[in-house]
This record gives C-alpha cells, sequence and structure tokens, in this order.
C-alpha cells in the first residue's frame, strides 16, 4: 500500500478492523438498488448488521489483510464483482442470508433487464376505462380491448421468456398493469464465519426440507439401532423393553418359571387344558365342565 493516498489508507484501515472483529463477513451484490429501497434496507437491518460499501480494490485489500487474523477470510475476494457492499454482522451466515432475502422487494422493469421467468398478462377485465391506454398497450402486443365501457385482455399473453431482454415499451405495460417482474434487494453472494466460507448454493438452503431430511435421518437412525442392539441414549429404553418382552417370551414358551413368566405359564397350561377338555369332555372333571359352560 506504499502509492496508496492517504485517506484511501484510512479507509482500508477502517474496513480491516471492522472485519476483524466481526464474528460473520458477507459479501453482497447492490446491483441496480434505488437509494430509497437501500436505505430502508439499512434502516430493517439496524443493530443487527452493518452495510458498507465501498470501493471493489479496497474491499479486496481489506479482505487480505484482515485475513491475517482471520484465516480465510480472502476467499472471499472472489465473491467481489461488480456494485458491492461488505455486511458485518454477529448473526450466523444463514440468518443473515435469511434476513437479507426478506428485505427483497419487487420492482418494476424499465426496459432492458433479462426477464427471470417467463412474463404473461392475463384475461381478464382491468382497471382502465377507456382511452389512449389501450393504443398503448396494443402497441405493446397486449391484447387490450374495449368491452362494455372497460378496458379487458381479450387473452393470455407470453410478453417475454425467461432469459429474454424486456422490451421498453413491455416493461411500460406491465408496469401499467401493476406486473412487477424484477427483485430488488441485497443478494448474498458469499459470507464467513469461524475460518470457513459460505457460498450462496450453501447459503440458500430449504429450511423445510433440512429439517424433513433430519427428521428422516434420526428415524432412520434409531430403527437401526434397535435392529442391532446398539444401545444409545435414546435407544436403552426401547432395547431394555425390547430384551425384556423376548426373555418372557422365551420364558413362557419353555415353561421356565419366574416371578414375571408364572402368571403366563399358568394361564398358558390353563388354556390348553381347555382345548384338551373340549375334545373328550366325557373325562373332564366338574371344574372343567363349569370352565366349559357345562
Amino acid at each position: 500500500m506504499a502509492h496508496v493516498a492517504p485517506y484511501k489508507k484510512e479507509a482500508v484501515a477502517d474496513l480491516v478492523k471492522r472485519l476483524a472483529d466481526s464474528k460473520v463477513v458477507g459479501i453482497a451484490n447492490i446491483q441496480g438498488i434505488p437509494a430509497p429501497q437501500f436505505q430502508a434496507i439499512r434502516r430493517k437491518l439496524h443493530g443487527r448488521a452493518t452495510i458498507t460499501v465501498s470501493k471493489n480494490s479496497l474491499l479486496m485489500l481489506a479482505l487480505k489483510e484482515a485475513a491475517a487474523r482471520k484465516p480465510h477470510l480472502d476467499q472471499l475476494v472472489d465473491a467481489i464483482d461488480g456494485q458491492t457492499a461488505v455486511l458485518t454482522a454477529e448473526m450466523n451466515p444463514f440468518r443473515l442470508f435469511k434476513e437479507l432475502e426478506a428485505t427483497k422487494t419487487k420492482a418494476p422493469a424499465r426496459g432492458g433487464e433479462v426477464a427471470p421467468e417467463d412474463l404473461w398478462v392475463r384475461e381478464g377485465e382491468t382497471p382502465f376505462k377507456p382511452g389512449p391506454v389501450v393504443g398503448e398497450l396494443q402497441k405493446a402486443g397486449v391484447p387490450a380491448a374495449i368491452e362494455r365501457g372497460k378496458v379487458v385482455i381479450k387473452k393470455d399473453k407470453l410478453m417475454v421468456k425467461a432469459g429474454e431482454r424486456i422490451p421498453r415499451e413491455v416493461a411500460h405495460a406491465l408496469t401499467r398493469l401493476e406486473i412487477f417482474p424484477l427483485t430488488v434487494g441485497l443478494d448474498l453472494r458469499g459470507a464467513y464465519e469461524a475460518g470457513t466460507v459460505f457460498r450462496r448454493d450453501a447459503l440458500a438452503v430449504d429450511e423445510t426440507v433440512v429439517r424433513a431430511q433430519l427428521s428422516r435421518a434420526a428415524r432412520e437412525a434409531f430403527s437401526l439401532s434397535l435392529s442391532v442392539g446398539y444401545p444409545t441414549a435414546a435407544t436403552i429404553r426401547p432395547l431394555l423393553s425390547l430384551a425384556h418382552a423376548k426373555a418372557l417370551a422365551l420364558a413362557v414358551e419353555s415353561g421356565f418359571p419366574t416371578k414375571v413368566s408364572l402368571a403366563f405359564i399358568l394361564a398358558k397350561a390353563h388354556a390348553h387344558a381347555l382345548a384338551l377338555a373340549s375334545r373328550a369332555p366325557e373325562a373332564a372333571d366338574e371344574d372343567l365342565k363349569k370352565a366349559l359352560g357345562g
């Protein structure tokens, strides 16, 4: 940093201190976020995360310097591209990602943006009264017409396919129809915590799916432990109950008398005696005959 201007050195030093003192460091894309929405996001995250916008070159220098105190922090350099902000927070990276996703809002297209998905206008009435709006919609390719004093869309129409650029006329028509195809907000590209860098694909986990996978894994592990007789804090009671039931069944089957098995053995013998007496009732004594219903 020998040839870096003094004010840049101060900016880098301030960034290095902030990065080194924070539990979690994130790199986010801020491309295309209007200033009012950006300030609203800052206010929403106040007290939980700090957003700092800096030149990419200075941020790269700061990450590399801070890596001396936080090993592997400099791996976040790869996440810097285009308009970037650095976030520092105490919440874990997955919570930070979720918080940032919650700040995202839908926004209208101005023209020239890439459609994130197929953009349709749907058949039905619009809130517009007959007037120049009909011509504007038709010019953009929307099948608009006037029926019974109202502007209506005659049929569903695919305006722009996913991945294609949105023409200016179409963007204007979509905005008139209150179709906002863009999602605006901080896009967390990577986050660092305790020596590990988490990329976006790792952060963007579906909590419902993960919980279901964990529950299934726990059930399968529990079942396997019971099958092989592996004792754990969770399986020891079911294993003892299973062993007790098997031991009791063996004692009853073999006629081995214990305090627990004796009642079952006698009940079994009584049942057998009744079965034999039912086949030869003339040989039964009075008690058996009564037990057999006379």
